[in-house]
């Protein structure tokens, strides 16, 4: 191919990529206006005030440039349902309805009632679209808001600290294995990992990259070799299912070291003994050569390391002594660490830093979409006849030998797919779409392996559609202590039968969050070339394929090959990331799942007639509806609407013809005025009431707008990232 040709196609990918975010950018900007026969509308950002399941409240400063040219301000109420979009990072406010509307100080009822009836009319029309990320951040306005927490295992996993090239091989539980009908070799089941045993000489091999492994022992004794009986060779290659090693893979040249664990298990490790650096501004040093979160404080001379966002702590690194740090107990030193720090990317595990609150407001916002009631299925399969055990502490039971998370509640079934309630009155089908979501299901604590369709809700229903969500409780992302942490960091036994079916699981991947491209994965060395085509309940890159990070440059492919096994398994690895919509996971039954493109306004108004406004974002409404415009140094101006500037000679008129008609409220306007003036706020009262909450408001506007061009730059941890192999959550180390 040409360089001219190059050349081109570079240019019109360009000018695809700047065309796109121009449009984006004019969708989703504040304020907004519209032309109308009444003039021209400004609506302001919305300010928020309060938030339950799918619906959102809060109130927008809206002005009006009438065509004689008078301005007229007021404040519109309003309550939507909320659909979002979390892969897109977009909501929208759907039918509106407007309880309320405000024009202070407009003593003409006749227009006070044409405007209100203008309003109401044309706002109920729209849906309004807003980017997720200045929605987060003005919900720090909402009074009262509560942060979902759990009672959760933070007792620490088995933590291996290596200094060199190392693999964590993860069997869930103590190995199981079965026999292919083929070649008569035996592999193991519950792994992820390519595992398998020459029965005629009871040796195990396993295949990393390029690199093959022996072992007489399964759990250790793993040395490199070079001779591999032909008929295991030939069953790697058809367990690949095609996919070869790339040229970094086949570039390296030193094999890692082999750890096999059968217990929930961690590796960190450093490249060579570890390298320490400072913090700008901290007593703390962090590891620079290593691809962990490692930091050592140096007051108490304790080495910290972050873990599916639980922080973890010991003297020494090799030690193996870890306890869990409350997030409340860090070292004060932890809030300090720069936001352009290269560990700045822990901050979203530390409490009270905007991070983490971003964090925890995401943690409230569900995923929603709308589901057809007649063309949702759900297939449930049992490996035998069903097998149900009772949910600890309640009345409730689960089915244990299925790909699928059924539930018995007072004799009625319920299964969770994809974050949709199915009900039936067998444990076999036939199955339908929920419109209940039985109160019990609130009862099941995180020692359960289903504890999350906890967080899968239904909000409303018609006999058509059903209206659904899930919080970011159902993709195993959950709050504690003021942080968002993965995992309930409970070990739950999986299913063994015919098939294996896997239960959740917090460690082993290396797991880091990012508000703005949810969990990613990752592991400290490499992934291993992995046997089986899913591990249902780790990670969605895990089983999907996606080259994890090395420290030495090496990636390798995550093998998809056959197995007997883990296909049957739970693919709920799929809504592993609080970022990834399960909805779109839906073959069939989704009308909509907040995308933007899907929305359609309502009276062929609203959003297609709105456009992008080059005005300040700078008007603002207090809670009784009063406006006011924040100037370049913070001040506020409040705007009236009691002295139209075309209408000079009026007011005075009318005052005078007031004494003649009501000589009595003549004496008593003098001291209402002053009155109502005091009601006014003044300078002294905006510094102690008003102004705390107006100034708020516009901070929470101005992180929200950082946010969002935050979230859409691909250098700020991978921008709308599903999956986020990128492993910065800020402005630190490029991973």
């Amino acid at each position: 191919m040409s360089n001219k040709i190059l050349i081109s196609i570079a240019i019109l990918f360009w000018t695809v990529t700047v065309l796109t975010a121009q449009d984006e950018e004019s969708t989703l900007s504040w304020p907004r206006e519209i032309d109308t026969e009444k003039g021209n509308v400004t609506l302001y950002q919305p300010q928020l005030e309060s938030f339950e399941s799918n619906i959102l409240e809060g109130r927008i400063a809206v002005s009006i440039k009438l065509p004689e040219g008078d301005m007229i301000f007021g404040a519109v109420w309003f309550k939507a349902r909320m659909s979002t979009d979390l892969d897109e990072r977009t909501v929208i406010l759907e039918s509106i309805d407007v309880p309320r509307v405000n024009f202070p100080d407009l003593e003409e009822k006749g227009k006070v009632d044409e405007f209100t009836a203008f309003l109401v009319k044309e706002v109920e029309s729209w849906n309004v679209v807003m980017s997720l990320d200045r929605l987060l951040a003005g919900m720090n306005d909402i009074e009262g808001k509560k942060n979902l927490s759990a009672q959760l295992n933070n007792e620490p996993p088995d933590i291996y600290f290596r200094t060199s090239p190392s693999i964590l091989i993860s069997i869930d539980g103590e190995p199981k294995l079965k026999t292919d009908e083929n070649s008569k070799l035996e592999y193991v089941v519950n792994t992820p990992f390519f595992i398998v045993k020459d029965p005629n000489k009871d040796n195990y091999y396993i295949r990393d990259g390029k690199f093959w492994y022996v072992s007489e022992d399964i759990t250790k004794g793993w040395k490199e070799t070079k001779k591999v009986p032909s008929k295991i060779e030939k069953f790697a290659k058809e367990s690949r299912d095609g996919d070869e090693l790339d040229s970094l893979a086949l570039s390296i040249t030193e094999s890692p070291d082999i750890i096999v664990v059968t217990k929930p298990s961690e590796l960190i490790s450093t490249d060579g003994d570890p390298d320490y650096a400072s913090i700008e501004g901290t007593s703390l040093l962090y590891a620079s050569n290593s691809e962990d979160d490692i930091i050592m404080d140096i007051n108490s001379q304790q080495h910290y390391v972050l873990i599916a966002g639980r922080w973890y702590y010991t003297k020494t690194l090799n030690d193996g002594d870890w306890k869990f740090a409350e997030p409340d107990d860090l070292p004060e030193d932890f809030v300090k660490i720069p936001e352009d720090s290269e560990m700045s990317s822990v901050r979203v595990s530390i409490p009270k830093t905007p991070e983490a609150q971003d964090a925890l407001l995401e943690q409230s916002i569900p995923q929603t979409a709308t589901i057809d009631r007649k063309d949702a299925k759900v297939e449930v399969s049992y490996d035998g006849n069903p097998k149900f055990e009772k949910v600890e502490g309640t009345d409730m039971s689960y089915a244990i030998n299925t790909d699928k998370t059924v539930l018995l509640i007072k004799n009625k079934y319920y299964c969770v797919d994809n974050a949709v309630w199915f009900v039936s009155d067998k444990a076999t089908g036939p199955w339908e779409v929920s419109v209940i979501r039985p109160d019990e299901v609130d009862e099941i604590p995180p020692e359960s392996p289903v504890y999350n369709v906890k967080y899968v809700y239904i909000y409303d229903s018609t006999p058509e559609v059903v209206y659904v969500g899930y919080l970011p409780g159902y993709t195993y992302s959950y709050v504690y202590g003021g942080v968002v942490v993965y995992g309930t960091g409970y070990y739950y036994n999986p299913w063994y039968g015919m098939y294996y079916y896997p239960r959740p699981v917090t460690y082993g991947y290396g797991v880091h969050y990012s508000p703005y491209s949810g969990w990613g994965f990752s592991f400290s060395i490499s992934v291993g070339w992995g046997f089986h085509p899913y591990h249902p309940w780790g990670p969605r890159g895990y089983h999907h394929g996606y080259r994890r990070g090395y420290n030495h440059g090496y990636r390798h492919g995550y093998n998809r090959g056959y197995s007997q096994g883990a296909r049957a398994g739970y693919r709920a690895g799929q809504r592993s990331s609080a970022s990834n919509n399960v909805y779109k996971n839906r073959n069939t039954g989704v009308k909509h799942t907040g995308n933007i493109r899907g929305a359609q306004t309502r009276n062929n108004a609203g959003t297609n007639r709105t456009r992008s406004s080059n005005k300040q974002n700078n008007m603002y409404t207090d809670k009784k509806g009063n406006v006011y415009q924040q100037g370049k140094n913070g001040n506020w101006n409040k705007k009236s609407n009691t002295r139209p500037s075309q209408q000079p000679a009026t007011k005075p008129a009318n005052r005078q013809a007031k004494p003649q008609t009501k000589p009595a409220n003549q004496q008593a306007r003098p001291q209402t005025k002053p009155a109502n003036q005091q009601s006014r706020p003044s300078n002294q009262q905006m510094q102690n009431s008003q102004r705390q909450q107006l100034d708020r408001s516009s901070q929470n506007r101005s992180r929200g707008t950082q946010n969002y061009n935050r979230s859409r730059s691909s250098s700020y941890g991978g921008g709308r990232s599903t999956g986020g192999a990128g492993r910065s959550g800020g402005g630190g180390r490029r991973r």
